[in-house]
């Protein structure tokens, strides 16, 4: 498994139009292994099973059980399987390259929530512009002007 941070610069790093369904099966992946950090770190090992096809969904239930905040990102893990599929059904559509944007887009949304919420005890209501990220971000700008 891939550190959050080697994650972060592979949803940042461009995607390849040429070859998209290989970019969506990435991004696919990354996705489960930002859950998978979640599963980790409440103590379990993380699941094989699929949920509706995807071991994406069974992941982020296997990650909420216990803790309902965890369900503020049920959706966009729904949403990245959607564009998955939008990929992989029709990868020669014209909109395939905006698509695997949208999904680049919707996968690093996952890693900001589960990041922050790896981060600050509670994050779940606000997402990840979740005021305690926001105030501890504010607050380190504001040490930095003043120094």
């Amino acid at each position: 498994m891939r550190t959050l941070a080697e994650l972060e610069t592979v949803i940042a790093a461009p995607l390849p139009t040429p070859d998209i369904e290989a970019a969506a099966a990435g991004l696919l992946g990354a996705a489960e292994e930002v859950l998978e950090h979640w599963v980790v770190a409440q103590g379990q090992t993380p699941t094989t099973d699929t949920r509706e096809g995807f071991r994406l969904l069974a992941l982020h239930r296997q990650g909420a059980r216990g803790d309902a905040s965890f369900n503020a990102c049920r959706e966009t893990c729904r949403e990245v399987a959607y564009h998955y599929n939008l990929i992989t059904m029709q990868p020669d559509h014209e909109k395939s390259a905006e698509r695997l944007q949208m999904m680049g887009l919707v996968t690093n949304h996952l890693y900001l929530f589960i990041s922050g919420k790896l981060q600050v005890a509670g994050l779940g209501e606000f997402c990840c512009s979740s005021k305690p990220i926001r105030s501890a971000q504010d607050t380190e700008k504001t040490m930095r002007k003043e120094a």
